[in-house]
């Protein structure tokens, strides 16, 4: 499967763009796993996005991207900030609802209105990635693949072209960072 994926992949980045929709029984299981991971991450049944939505979107978002994908990792990874950018995208649009857009008044007697916290998080994690891309695009990336791919040590350093020793340290600085940063939150 990885050497056909590979094969579409380098077809679809000699301008193919047939291999891109050839892709779909090949990626589809993977890219609902990893929807499920990011749903999980974002909170769980509480996520505003489900698992197929998100896949699809996040297949959409791809197929209509100009980019092309070096190999199986890449184009996952890619993936992965595609699903968490319309997770962060869901929020924000969740919390301008929230706070009255586009909303007619009603009286609040008798209403019972759910508030979650786990959308002011999904983005509250968004605006710390872009702080810390700011700081060191390398961080991002690591925590991209380390944390929102779900990879190992060693496939982050692959699809990243780095040692294993580099991610692990970019990885730990990383944490240290977004813990710092949203501990302030």
């Amino acid at each position: 499967m990885a050497g056909r994926l590979t094969q579409l992949l380098e077809r679809h980045a000699g301008g193919d763009a047939a291999a891109f929709d050839e892709l779909v029984p090949i990626v589809y299981d993977e890219l609902r796993k990893l929807a499920r991971s990011q749903r999980r991450r974002s909170g769980g049944n509480r996520a505003p996005l489900d698992t197929t939505v998100l896949a699809h979107e996040a297949y959409l978002r791809l197929a209509r991207s100009d980019g092309t994908y070096r190999h199986r990792g890449h184009f996952f990874a890619v993936a992965a900030v595609a699903m968490r950018q319309l997770l962060v995208d869901e929020a924000r649009r969740h919390g301008r609802v929230k706070r009255g857009a586009g909303a007619r008044r009603v009286g609040l007697d008798g209403l019972d209105i759910p508030v979650s916290e786990q959308y002011e998080l999904v983005i509250a994690i968004d605006e710390a990635l872009e702080r810390l891309e700011e700081l060191d695009p390398r961080l991002r990336s690591v925590v991209e693949m380390r944390y929102i791919l779900g990879l190992s040590e060693p496939e982050t350093a692959k699809a990243l072209d780095i040692s294993e020793r580099t991610v692990r340290r970019a990885w730990v600085k990383a944490r240290a960072w977004l813990e710092v940063e949203l501990g302030s939150k």
